[in-house]
């Protein structure tokens, strides 16, 4: 009896995506993971009522300040890492979805980067639920849950849109000048920075699915999630169709934050040189 040795190529692609890029997935939720823990950690440091901080500091405009340059650094830190430089340093479904509407990734690992990026969110904030306790579920800091402001639902998805389609839109032409690529982690910080400070009450300033749902999960707040899980995609892709009018698709070279460095790359990419 003959047994068939054909491969199902489908399962094949799955598989060896699987075992030669398992790293940069693990990568990705690692760093959102670790994004999240900083997230909470700072969000109890700066907000709950015990805190030494909290104490000195009244102003809440001038704690969203603080708040906005931590994880400004936090995201510059990660994106310059060696693991950030390795897997691209997505680390969000809507950046990874984007990049696979470019063409700059393959279906595989967008789903594997997309699966893991909401992994890792939803364990770093078990994580720091461990380690800070009852202090990260206190109401002043609530798990740093994004929920829309006193404005509503549709300002907060307006919101979304708005500074996820700015950030994609800066991030597609920097990166994709081989002089300036170096300095895109920069600015996508220095946005992380602003947004946090004058956006985060309206939106809660999440620009990312799996930091919503990273929250959302152990807080057991589900309240206005459409809105994170819609408008971050639809804000970037909008922003990616528009630089692809502007200077065509052959101007996205590759789907890494930051390319001008040694580590390998694992997407379709066209980085010059």
């Amino acid at each position: 009896m003959l047994v068939s040795t054909k491969i199902n190529p489908r399962k094949s692609k799955w598989r060896t995506c699987l075992t030669e890029h398992w790293p940069e997935y693990a990568i990705e939720a690692s760093c959102i993971g670790l994004f999240m823990i900083s997230a909470c950690s700072f969000g109890v440091l700066l907000f709950h009522p015990d805190s030494q901080v909290a104490r000195v500091i009244h102003n809440q405009f001038l704690l969203r300040v603080v708040m906005g340059l931590a994880m400004g650094t936090t995201a510059v830190t990660l994106i310059y890492s060696p693991f950030g430089k390795r897997s691209g340093a997505h680390m969000n479904p809507s950046t990874t979805l984007t990049f696979l509407r470019l063409a700059k990734i393959g279906p595989v690992d967008a789903f594997f980067y997309m699966v893991s990026q909401f992994a890792g969110a939803i364990t770093g904030v078990g994580i720091a639920r461990l380690a800070l306790d009852f202090r990260l579920s206190h109401p002043s800091v609530n798990y740093v849950v994004t929920l829309p402001g006193p404005h509503g639902q549709w300002w907060a998805f307006a919101a979304e849109m708005g500074i996820t389609f700015v950030l994609m839109s800066v991030i597609l032409r920097v990166s994709n000048m081989p002089k300036w690529n170096r300095y895109t982690g920069l600015l996508a910080g220095l946005l992380v920075v602003v947004y946090i400070s004058i956006e985060a009450p309206i939106s809660g300033m999440s620009m990312n699915p799996a930091r919503s749902v990273g929250s959302a999960f152990s807080a057991a707040n589900w309240t206005a999630i459409w809105i994170y899980f819609i408008a971050p995609p639809l804000g970037m892709l909008l922003g990616a169709e528009l630089y692809v009018r502007q200077h065509g698709i052959a101007q996205v070279f590759c789907a890494k934050l930051h390319h001008d460095n040694d580590e390998r790359c694992i997407f379709r990419c066209t980085y010059p040189g």
